[in-house]
């Protein structure tokens, strides 16, 4: 495992551990999953060097919190690992704040939440009331770090403003075909040592390479996403082929190759979920690819290429797909 250079009182992986799946049940995980594996996946991560776990209130309304700190304190304890949660996104006033600060670490069953962020950036309610209620948090020790979700580079620094003190990371989607914080955020981040937190690093399984026109997923994944259409299917076939030609010369998947690519990039931390110990293995392995520099420049470049059909002209086909499952 490699880990992020930071002036943090806790190490941070290059690889994290996301648990929406927890005690989520859109996912299509029992009691029996909740209740065994998820400890056997938290435990290894630790065994494997993982440090930072990621969950929010709204995963599993509480569940995925109360799952993961139990996990923790069965496998160890928390004095090692980031535990990472978020607030959920409804009226984040500065009392709010506060209160749902006291219930995520009550669920989890710590005394101090060590990275607290805000899910998403709230249409009406500023970050100034919202860092009001994390700076109190931080004061009374609740909270060690302030870290936000899903903000564009301009309102993270509005955060930090308000906050008056660091807003340590921003966990936003990012991935080969997720691109967007190549441009300024995470060149901002890394000159400021902040942290750029990666969800869906995968592309949502699409850089897997298990995925094809003719082999596409199956369920609402196929009927929802619009990367999964048949056409963007096709489209990816230069990327996904490069990844597997990349894949090939480091004995790795492509899966680890697309993980590879992100931590290559300073100040990013990946938190691919898991939903067995295998996984889990596979995904941890890639922080010790060490990607050349023009194997990356070239996966960058092929993505950059691929434009896949999204928002509104890829209505017509996700109508279509949802019409031949029906």
């Amino acid at each position: 495992m490699r880990y992020l250079d930071l002036p943090t009182s806790k190490r941070y992986s290059v690889i994290g551990l996301g648990t929406w799946q927890f005690g989520s049940r859109e996912w299509g995980y029992d009691a029996a999953y909740n209740e065994t594996e998820a400890a056997r996946i938290v435990a290894r991560a630790r065994e494997l060097g993982v440090t930072v776990f990621d969950t929010a209130e709204l995963y599993g309304f509480g569940r995925s919190e109360r799952i993961l700190g139990a996990a923790l304190r069965d496998s160890g304890g928390f004095d090692d690992v980031v535990v990472a949660t978020k607030i959920f996104p409804v009226w984040p006033t500065a009392a709010v704040v506060q209160q749902r600060g006291v219930a995520s670490a009550h669920r989890l069953g710590v005394r101090k939440i060590d990275l607290y962020q805000v899910h998403v950036p709230h249409p009406i309610v500023g970050d100034a009331t919202t860092m009001r209620g994390m700076k109190a948090l931080h004061q009374v020790g609740l909270v060690d770090a302030v870290g936000v979700s899903n903000y564009s580079l301009r309102r993270w620094q509005r955060a930090e403003a308000a906050l008056g003190a660091p807003v340590l990371s921003n966990q936003v989607e990012f991935s080969l075909v997720a691109r967007a914080p190549l441009s300024e955020m995470l060149p901002w981040a890394q000159r400021t040592g902040h942290v750029v937190i990666a969800w869906s690093p995968l592309g949502k399984g699409l850089l897997s390479g298990r995925y094809t026109s003719d082999n596409p997923p199956s369920g609402n994944v196929r009927t929802s996403n619009a990367m999964f259409l048949p056409e963007n299917l096709d489209a990816a076939t230069p990327l996904l082929n490069t990844l597997r030609d990349i894949a090939s010369a480091h004995g790795a998947s492509p899966a680890q190759i697309a993980l590879a690519w992100l931590v290559h990039l300073p100040n990013v931390v990946a938190i691919p979920g898991a939903s067995s110990v295998a996984q889990l293995e596979s995904n941890v392995a890639a922080a010790d690819i060490r990607l050349k520099d023009d194997e990356h420049a070239s996966l960058t470049a092929v993505a950059e290429a691929f434009q896949p059909v999204t928002g509104a002209p890829a209505i017509p086909g996700l109508v279509r797909a949802r019409a031949r499952r029906w």
